[in-house]
Order: structure tokens, then C-alpha cells, then sequence
């Protein structure tokens, strides 16, 4: 509406707006501006994401700019052939000049890694399951394991916790009430870490249900008869039960020990490295996130491959091989530089086909998701143009554009 009548007044158009008209207009500006505010404030780490989504659309953002913009073109020549006033006129038509030049000029500092030759394609990145498959089971569970195993991913991430007896399990909050049913069987307790209940008590938890009756992902209701009976029927998974699992299915754990800051963190660590000793995987499928205590386990378990949440930095004592990190704080540049360096990189958490393609061109190593049934059927990036096909789609649509603006111009006058 805002654009319909920026347009009408430029052709020299009364409006004649009734007055609920103009307050209705008002109300959706400021619901809109309002909204958006809302969502910035709420939402203010999906902004880092503004210049990766850019990388992704900027080559059809301009065609859809210089088009937009042409368009204009008929609106704007009747406004110049109508007004009277000379300093108006020339104004305007520079104004819209200069943004027709900038347009026209934009690819110059438009990058995508997806402008490419199609045998420069980086290999498809590696699935790290999110939890396991948390769009198809409950998280942190056996089935959610199984599922991420039937979906190709090589590595399973999760989260361990070492309850009061000793046992370490899969539990990524420090509370249970979201992904069991503490409140009823221990309603008195519920409030209480993870941390604090026995092996007896976890084993009575159901970990399961919570994930058909809120329905994280849309997903969950498309699940079979069979899926649901599987979910409904899970419990909280020891360590020892998920690298059992992991060594059967020849896939790699991932994991981050939990919760860092606690008194007896160095226990903890001791207590997860016998576990893993004790069970048998190769060490070279073991992924280890923690930091505390890093030296330690390198000592006691030396074949165990250690995946630093940071990146590297000048002066390293040991070699940085794998690092884990949010998709939003790598470049497309420190990708390709890391890949050189033989350093593998796994960014999270990634869920979009579009978000994986442009990661994908940049040359990620792996990616940790949600979605791996998704992105396991996806055989190449949503799209991918060479650079001599790109140059000749900007020439053709500035030359296209130019000649429409002169000729609406020539037909308004």
C-alpha cells in the first residue's frame, strides 16, 4: 500500500483516503515497526546471520532490486513530465540515477561462495546428529541414536552428566522437567540438578513422552504407529549403553561434560574417561568437547581426538585438528583457509537447506543439525553458478533494465 501510493503521488494522483483509512495505515506501521523491533531484541543473535543469508540470495536479491527499481521508471517519468518545478525534476532523476548506477554496479561487491565452477565443489559436509535425530525421536536417547544412524551421519553429539552414584548419561539440561517426567515421579525433587539423582532414580524417568505430548518439531506427528510406541518407551541412556551403541553402528560420539562449574568437575572427567576405557570403542571414534582438565585426559587417553570450541591462535603449544563453533562466527574465508591447513571444522547448528548449501561452498568439513533426514537426500547445493553464467545474467539484466527505462520514459513524454 505504501509503495501503490508512493507511486500515485508521483503520477500526480489524489489519494483521497477516507480518515479510518489513514488511521488503519498508522495502526499497520507502527503494529509492523513495533514487530520487528520485537523480534530484534528477542531474537538478536539471528542478526549474525544477516551477512550468511546475504551471501545466499544476493545474486537474486539484485535481480529482483534492478527489476523493482525499473519499474519505477514509469511512475517517476510521469512525475518529471508533469511538475513545473526544474531543481525538482533534475533532483529526482539524479536521485534515481545514482541508485540505477549502484545497482547496475552491485555484483562488483556481491561474494557468494555458490559462484563457483561445478568441478571446484568442496565434498558434501559430514552430519553431526544434534542430539542424535531430535526431529524424528526424543533427544539424547537410544532411538534418537538409532535414528541419526539410519540418517548417515558419522558423528552422534550429545551432552553427559555424572549422577550422584557415579554413572555418567545423556542429559543436556541441568534440570530434568523438560525432557522427563521428574514432576511426577519425583515432584518433591524436580527443582533439583540433574546432577543430584541417583542411577536407581533416573532409570524411572520416562524420557520419552514429553517428546510426543509437546511436539518440539513439526515432524513428530508425521511419526509411524511404531515410532511413537519406540518413543513413548524411552529412558535416560547411560554413556556406557550410548558407546555400545556407537561402536555397533561404527559411527563417532561427540560430546560436552556437564555442568562445567561444578566442585567436583574433576571427578567427573575421571569417572567418563573410565567408562570410556572400560568399553571398548577405538579411541579415535571418541570426540572430546570439555576444556577442563584437557591435559589430564590427553595423558590417560591418548588416542582420544580433542575438538576445541574456539579457533585457533598465533603461538599454538599443540596443533588445533578439529574445532566446533557456531556457523555464525566462521567466514566462508576462514573456512577455506582452515581447510588448507588441514584443520577440520564443524559448525552448529545447522538445519536449512539453503544454510547448508552456502556452507557447503565454502568447504565446512561437517555440520551439527536438527534436521539430518533432510539434509542426508540433499546430492548438491540448492544452486551453483559458474562465473562467466553470473556475469552474463548481470550484463543481459542491466542492458535489459536500461533499455526499459529509456523506452518508458520515451513513451511518457
Amino acid at each position: 500500500l505504501q509503495v501503490l501510493a508512493l507511486c500515485l503521488q508521483l503520477c500526480g494522483q489524489p489519494l483521497k483516503l477516507h480518515w479510518v483509512h489513514k488511521v488503519l495505515l498508522v495502526l499497520t506501521l507502527l503494529v509492523v515497526a513495533a514487530a520487528f523491533t520485537g523480534l530484534g531484541i528477542k531474537w538478536a543473535e539471528e542478526w549474525k546471520s544477516a551477512w550468511i543469508s546475504l551471501q545466499a540470495t544476493g545474486p537474486f536479491l539484485h535481480i529482483g532490486a534492478v527489476g523493482g527499481m525499473t519499474l519505477l521508471a514509469w511512475p517517476l517519468a510521469s512525475f518529471i513530465y508533469r511538475t513545473r518545478s526544474t531543481g525538482l525534476r533534475v533532483f529526482v532523476l539524479l536521485l534515481y540515477c545514482a541508485a540505477m548506477i549502484a545497482l547496475y554496479l552491485a555484483p562488483l561487491g556481491i561474494t557468494s561462495p555458490c559462484i563457483m565452477e561445478e568441478n571446484q565443489l568442496p565434498p558434501k559436509p559430514a552430519l553431526v546428529g544434534h542430539r542424535g535425530a531430535p526431529m524424528l525421536a526424543p533427544e539424547n536417547t537410544l532411538m534418537s541414536l538409532r535414528k541419526a544412524v539410519d540418517c548417515d551421519v558419522q558423528v552422534f553429539e550429545t551432552d553427559v552428566m555424572v549422577s550422584a552414584d557415579g554413572v555418567p548419561f545423556l542429559m543436556h539440561d541441568e534440570e530434568l522437567t523438560r525432557t522427563t517426567n521428574v514432576q511426577t515421579v519425583f515432584p518433591e525433587r524436580a527443582a533439583l540438578n540433574s546432577t543430584a539423582f541417583n542411577w536407581t532414580d533416573l532409570q524411572q524417568l520416562d524420557a520419552g513422552s514429553w517428546f510426543l505430548e509437546r511436539r518440539p518439531f513439526p515432524t513428530v506427528q508425521s511419526l509411524s504407529p511404531d515410532d511413537r510406541q519406540e518413543a513413548a518407551e524411552q529412558r535416560i541412556p547411560s554413556l556406557e549403553q550410548a558407546l555400545e551403541a556407537a561402536k555397533h553402528s561404527n559411527i563417532s560420539i561427540m560430546f560436552d561434560l556437564r555442568p562445567e562449574n561444578h566442585s567436583d568437575y574433576q571427578n567427573f572427567v575421571n569417572v567418563t574417561l573410565g567408562v570410556i576405557l572400560q568399553s571398548g570403542i577405538p579411541l579415535q571414534q571418541v570426540l572430546w568437547l570439555p576444556d577442563g582438565f584437557r591435559e589430564d585426559v590427553k595423558q590417560q587417553a591418548p588416542g582420544v581426538q580433542h575438538v576445541y570450541g574456539r579457533k585457533r591462535v598465533e603461538n599454538e603449544k599443540e596443533p588445533v585438528l578439529h574445532v566446533n563453533l557456531p556457523y555464525q562466527d566462521m567466514s566462508s574465508e576462514e573456512i577455506r583457509q582452515y581447510r588448507q591447513d588441514n584443520i577440520s571444522v564443524n559448525l552448529y547448528v545447522v538445519n536449512q537447506p539453503w544454510l547448508f548449501s552456502v556452507l557447503w561452498c565454502s568447504g565446512v568439513s561437517s555440520v551439527t543439525t536438527n534436521a539430518c533426514q533432510v539434509l542426508k537426500e540433499m546430492e548438491h547445493p540448492i544452486w551453483l553458478l559458474p562465473s562467466s553464467t553470473y556475469f552474463m545474467i548481470w550484463i543481459v539484466v542491466d542492458c535489459v533494465s536500461f533499455l526499459i527505462i529509456i523506452w518508458a520514459f520515451v513513451l511518457m513524454k
